[in-house]
């Protein structure tokens, strides 16, 4: 009997790349490919590398050269190593040039290519690495099989892949191109399947989910969209990630109030607030716009979670645009937010604009933020003390003592936990009723019901 070749998979980045990775882990495995975990144990071993800003390069070079050791027999039995994704794309020649280590490389575009590339290295003689990156960028390689990495229950639903948006400081249209939709029939055919292995929570996930449909059908389609996947049986939770405040038109706040499954949470990465940085940033979109979207949600939704992002440091902001930022999320109190230090990037226009703002400021303005954040989030976390919320199980803690899930006002990933006990058994992708106890600055605690 032929010994089965296995594989195992390293995914950084966000949940797009975490996409990519199931669909490759999908491919493979129809390929007969055997998948394991640990990385002492596999025959082929593919990291698929996030690029977006230095440290994640930096976190991806070093994951490489950790998976090139497995090829040493006292450590591991690894015979190809492969780097696929966003790093791949953009370096190829860096890679190709600075790291033998690596047998070959799989761009963005060619992730269903994964399995044939992974049987071209094992029969190679390893002179050189196999590439399969290019610029002709679609959306048939989002379509396949996919064996998900999420916690039962829960999945990310891509339906849509690239970006126009253009923003000064992002490099992201430079390695994943242009914006483009996948058709609405692949999507809700995919949450179909998706359902029927026990998923109960999507996640829908693109560069801008805002803009879905644009480049397809003429017009935005994400209200389409929605009301195609509020109608598939099995599926109750529904989150958009990734919206864009300038596209939040009327008529898709109320085609979010019609979906009985939209959960409300309102993921929108706003950046900065000060016009003059939102301009030099190249944002769509005025503070006072901004506002009035915000407003309007939460007039539409009194329940609603709002989670954010920032970057401070950006060139040419001032202590009085920091400040201004500052006091706008004082007021606004946000539930959930991300800050992050500018970080310019190579070929990006804000990477050669002047007034550059030193590290260090970047740093305090930073923590500056985040405590103010913090502030704001242990209060309201505080402020559920005594609520019941309905719960999807994730795991069980390390301790063994508590389940692990998330509410409604809890993205995967990104967002806190709920922690709680329960006197009946339960598995991931159950949902069930908590009552909370304790609230802490990210997590909440409390007991089922």
């Amino acid at each position: 009997m032929k010994k089965t070749i296995t594989v195992g998979v390293i995914s950084l980045g966000c949940a797009k790349n975490q996409v990519d990775t199931e669909l490759m882990l999908g491919t493979l495995q129809e390929a007969g490919y055997g998948i394991v975990q640990d990385p002492a144990c596999a025959d082929v071993l593919i990291v698929n590398t996030c690029a977006f800003i230095e440290s994640a390069r930096e976190e991806a070079i070093q994951t490489i050269l950790e998976m090139a050791e497995y090829k040493h027999p006292e450590v591991g039995q690894c015979r190809v190593l492969l780097v696929a994704g966003c790093l791949a794309e953009r370096y190829t020649q860096e890679i190709c040039a600075e790291l033998p280590e690596v047998d070959g490389l799989v761009g963005i575009n060619h992730c269903s290519d994964i399995a044939s590339v992974v049987d071209r290295c094992l029969e190679g003689n390893g002179d050189h690495p196999e590439v399969r990156v290019s610029d002709d960028y679609g959306v048939s390689y989002m379509e396949g099989a996919r064996v998900l990495t999420t916690p039962g229950g829960s999945a990310y639903l891509k339906i849509a892949e690239g970006c126009d948006n253009r923003c000064s400081y992002c490099a992201i249209p430079l390695i994943r191109g242009g914006f483009r939709s996948r058709p609405i029939e692949g999507i809700v055919a995919e949450a179909k399947a998706l359902a029927l292995q026990g998923v109960r929570e999507i996640n829908l996930i693109a560069q801008d989910t805002t803009r879905y449909g644009t480049d397809l059908y003429g017009r935005p389609m994400l209200a389409e969209l929605m009301e195609a996947l509020d109608a598939i049986k099995g599926i109750q939770w529904i989150r958009v990630l990734y919206l864009y405040p300038d596209e939040m038109a009327e008529d898709l706040l109320q085609a979010m109030r019609q979906c009985k499954k939209f959960v409300h949470y309102l993921d929108l990465p706003l950046q900065h607030i000060n016009n003059a940085i939102l301009k030099r940033m190249n944002r769509r979109g005025t503070k006072k716009e901004i506002c009035n979207v915000l407003r309007r949600f939460k007039t539409l939704f009194p329940d609603c979670v709002v989670r954010t992002s920032f970057i401070v440091g950006f060139p040419g902001e001032t202590e009085e645009a920091f400040q201004e930022l500052y006091d706008f999320i004082r007021e606004f109190e946000f539930d959930r937010v991300g800050v992050f230090c500018y970080s310019p990037e190579e070929g990006t226009d804000a990477a050669a604009f002047e007034a550059q703002v030193p590290e260090e400021v970047k740093e305090d303005r930073r923590a500056r933020l985040m405590e103010l954040a913090q502030t704001i989030s242990l209060r309201k976390n505080q402020a559920r003390v005594g609520e019941e919320v309905d719960v999807i199980v994730e795991s069980v803690s390390d301790d063994g003592i508590f389940y692990v899930g998330r509410s409604y006002g809890e993205a995967p990933d990104v967002d806190g936990k709920v922690y709680f006990t329960s006197e009946e058994p339960l598995e991931p992708g159950d949902f069930v009723r908590v009552r909370i106890l304790i609230g802490e600055e990210y997590d909440v605690t409390g007991t089922a019901v």
